[in-house]
């Protein structure tokens, strides 16, 4: 049974930086990709990041792109997420997800087999 479970989020004022934690268990990052999603309330669930096995190619979204970082520790089975220069407009729930099915935009939700439970963000001004 494949568990993804996030860790690290919380609360923030502008300009901070926080580090999410992704530990997969009964699944294996080198099979293929996991990324980062958030949800704020009346939005839709959007991509964040992704990484994918293959020379760690990552992926981000141009509104995170070069204040975010994600990277993977293959021995942990674990992702991260590093988030500097956070804004209001950050707030949001993250997700890991895991087992991207490759038939689509890899920051889209749907292409993604597998979803944690979640951790929230808050980022105050």
């Amino acid at each position: 049974q494949v568990q993804l479970v996030e860790v690290g989020g919380g609360s923030v004022q502008a300009g901070g930086s926080l580090r999410l934690s992704c530990a997969a268990s009964g699944y294996s990052y080198s099979w293929n990709c996991m990324g980062w999603f958030r949800q704020a309330p009346g939005n839709e669930r959007g991509g964040v990041a992704s990484i994918c096995a293959y020379y760690g190619r990552t992926y981000y979204a141009d509104s995170v792109a070069g204040r975010f970082t994600i990277s993977r520790d293959v021995d942990k089975n674990t992702v991260y997420l590093q988030m500097n220069s956070l804004t209001p407009e950050d707030t949001a729930m993250y997700s890991c997800a895991a087992d991207y099915r490759g038939t689509g935009d890899i920051l889209l939700a749907s292409q993604y087999n597998y979803w944690g439970q979640g951790t929230q963000v808050t980022v105050s001004s």
